[in-house]
């Protein structure tokens, strides 16, 4: 067995983009950070775009670093994103305008536009998809409800990481779990439903052939190698397309009593299964089924996470308060519990122009107090998103019909302790944390199996959990999260 073996993983998140070097010593699998750049939406006449360009610029520097750095050869690079996003390509293989952002508010609506067409019972059985107004298939209902000139021109759609995978190796090709993040692929048939989209009038064969995480795709092009100094001809392989998926792959001790948060912006709760639910229980709780690793599902929630803290935090320093994590997670501790509670997910909290008014004016139309100062907004986000987790936990158990005993955070929320112990305390169940790098772990883990240095996910799994740390917090009984928790979900109907 070779040692000693370096992958890339370029992540791109929604506030920031990586490009990470993953080395496997035949043992164990280390990460260090060589390049981090911003990634957030930039504003076009009134809309939101990815600054594809300069992310592409971004990437090539992080690679470029990598040749400058480290001397040894680099095997293979993959890159993952959030799902849902899209380019447009003409037949020469050009883009025909800037990708739109899913937080534009251009679906506002769009759903009930589309649901004439088509009802909602009828898109879930087809897709799994948990119906969101910024999935693939309502983005692209908009711009053809608006006779979008960017879809007349178009001839190929690429997801995200599949268009820096195509600038990569020149191959047009889609990612199995970015595939199923869109609501137009059949994930019981495992092909494009095509039936979906020529009932939304849009066209049927944008979307070019699939492919499962672990393909070597080709290999870096000439021209890019020596733009990048590198030495030699380096594989892509796709790890999967979608962060969750990598997150998911890279859990150590995932099995059938195991439930999931994927903890960031986003929280993504679920479980890993061998085939999709796709029934009236699914489609009323509003859970989704998306591709995973071998083939598998993940039957999953997409909530709120930590968005509205972090936007909070934003509006708190341009208002010249620039807390860290830290000072904002010892004010909330020290706040008074349960004094205000609110629903994540809410319509107005996905893109306000003031989160922190939002939060105020939600509780001053559910008859609550609005939150007094910092430790008070930080209480009351994080209580209200591990209320939100119980809730989720209750649903994933009638959908499955037994108990799910442990729940496994991974990724950035892994880190926040006090959002930990709160979801232990409300779900009554041992809460274990890490990695904090699940993303980037699964996408450096993907490559190795791909390469041939491990034999399946199995064996991946064990590896990381010798090669990371993970924290344990123990559930403690309390009454006031249990009557607080009842005011929590009559909130939900508002």
């Amino acid at each position: 067995m070779k040692s000693h073996v370096n992958f890339l993983a370029v992540d791109l998140g929604a506030a920031s983009g990586r490009v990470l070097l993953g080395r496997w010593d035949g043992n164990r699998i280390g990460l260090n950070e060589l390049h981090r750049f911003p990634n957030g939406p930039v504003t076009i006449r009134g809309h939101q775009h990815w600054d594809v360009l300069r992310l592409w610029t971004e990437i090539k520097a992080g690679i470029a670093r990598y040749a400058q750095q480290h001397g040894s050869p680099l095997l293979g690079i993959g890159v993952d994103t959030w799902g849902v996003d899209f380019a447009l390509l003409d037949s020469r293989g050009n883009l025909v305008g800037n990708p739109y952002h899913y937080r534009d508010s251009r679906t506002d609506g769009i759903m009930e536009s589309a649901f004439q067409k088509m009802s909602r019972e009828q898109i879930f059985k087809q897709t799994g998809n948990q119906l969101i107004q910024f999935n693939t298939l309502f983005q692209l209902f908009s711009m053809a409800q608006k006779n979008d000139p960017q879809l007349e021109m178009a001839h190929t759609l690429l997801m995200m990481p599949d268009l820096f995978h195509y600038w990569l190796t020149g191959r047009q090709a889609t990612e199995f779990t970015i595939a199923t993040t869109t609501q137009m692929y059949d994930i019981r048939r495992r092909y494009w439903a095509t039936q979906v989209l020529t009932e939304l009038e849009i066209p049927t064969g944008l979307a070019p052939s699939v492919v499962f995480p672990g393909t070597i795709l080709g290999q870096l092009p000439q021209q890019l190698i020596e733009d990048t100094d590198l030495s030699q001809p380096v594989h892509v392989i796709t790890p999967a397309g979608h962060d969750t998926s990598n997150a998911i792959a890279a859990i150590p001790g995932l099995d059938y009593q195991s439930v999931y948060i994927s903890s960031g912006t986003w929280s993504l709760m679920g479980v890993e299964i061998p085939e999709p639910i796709i029934n009236d229980q699914t489609l009323a709780l509003n859970f989704t089924n998306e591709g995973g690793i071998d083939n598998k599902i993940n039957l999953l929630k997409i909530l709120t996470g930590l968005w509205l803290l972090q936007e909070s935090r934003r509006q708190w320093r341009r208002k010249g308060s620039d807390y860290t994590w830290q000072e904002l997670l010892a004010l909330g501790e020290q706040a008074e519990p349960f004094q205000c509670l609110v629903d994540p997910d809410s319509p107005d909290f996905l893109n306000p122009t003031d989160m922190n008014e939002a939060i105020g004016s939600f509780c001053r139309r559910t008859g609550q107090p609005e939150p007094d100062g910092v430790g008070a907004v930080v209480r009351c986000c994080l209580e209200s998103l591990a209320f939100n987790y119980r809730k989720t936990l209750e649903d994933l158990e009638s959908v499955m019909g037994r108990q799910l005993d442990v729940i496994r955070i991974v990724g950035g929320g892994s880190q926040n302790g006090l959002l930990s112990q709160f979801t232990a305390d409300v779900c009554q169940r041992l809460v274990i944390t890490g990695p904090v790098e699940a993303t980037a772990l699964g996408n450096i883990l993907l490559q190795v199996i791909a390469t041939g240095h491990l034999p399946d996910i199995e064996a991946g799994r064990q590896v990381l959990a010798a090669s990371i740390e993970q924290q344990e917090f123990e559930p403690s009984s309390t009454e006031d999260w249990q009557e607080a928790y009842g005011r929590f979900k009559k909130l939900k109907n508002y």
